[in-house]
């Protein structure tokens, strides 16, 4: 008999919304979470799943002297270059999603919660999830935070905001929302709110 299917849950927000800080308490709770960008880093370390593919698509000068991808070249041809984007995903898309379904099978947590910033762009997470959870903030907040912490300018961080899916087009798409724009108490509340949620829901999936 093959075992049941996890209660998953589709974690996304905008750059600087405070995904990151979510996913961590949601993590602390009990809840196992697959963080899609620390796949993708880990593919492209040196010696990586998909580092002979990228040689080979985008040629050596892809690769930095470390041995992994070079990122702030493939950041700029891939802005400058829909194709380029699109090649690259082609590359690591399907690497990473093996990877989350090995990291799902073996998740020992009360459900999963795939940690996917591009998840309203990509129709294969929407499909995936049981429900989705969007953490969202004035785009006011996201400047100013991501400015502090990475040292960008307002047009570096408005340029990755700009490519990104909009407030309104994961709004449209969230099944529950986190408005992070206060202090961490009440950040904690509506993690506790959504657990005991979640919890309930993993519950009754695995008794049919």
């Amino acid at each position: 008999m093959l075992a049941a299917e996890p209660f998953s849950v589709g974690l996304t927000g905008g750059i600087g919304s405070g995904k990151t800080t979510v996913a961590k308490l949601f993590s602390q709770r009990g809840a196992s979470v697959v963080d899609t960008d620390a796949i993708a880093r880990s593919l492209t370390q040196p010696g990586g799943a998909a580092i002979d593919a990228i040689r080979a698509e985008f040629g050596p000068e892809a690769i930095g002297a470390s041995g992994a991808m070079d990122r702030a070249r493939m950041r700029e041809q891939v802005f400058a270059d829909p194709q380029v984007k699109k090649r690259l995903e082609g590359i690591l898309h399907p690497l990473i999603r093996l990877q989350c379904e090995q990291a799902a099978s073996a998740a020992t947590g009360d459900y999963v919660i795939f940690d996917v910033p591009l998840l309203v762009e990509t129709p294969y997470w929407r499909e995936r999830v049981a429900r989705i959870l969007v953490v969202d903030c004035p785009e006011e907040l996201q400047l100013s935070r991501v400015m502090a912490r990475s040292g960008m300018s307002e047009v570096q961080v408005k340029a990755i905001i700009a490519a990104q899916a909009t407030r309104q087009q994961r709004l449209s798409v969230a099944d529950d929302v986190i408005i992070n724009d206060g202090d961490v108490a009440s950040l904690a509340a509506e993690i506790d709110r959504l657990h005991a949620l979640y919890r309930r829901l993993a519950d009754a999936t695995e008794g049919k």
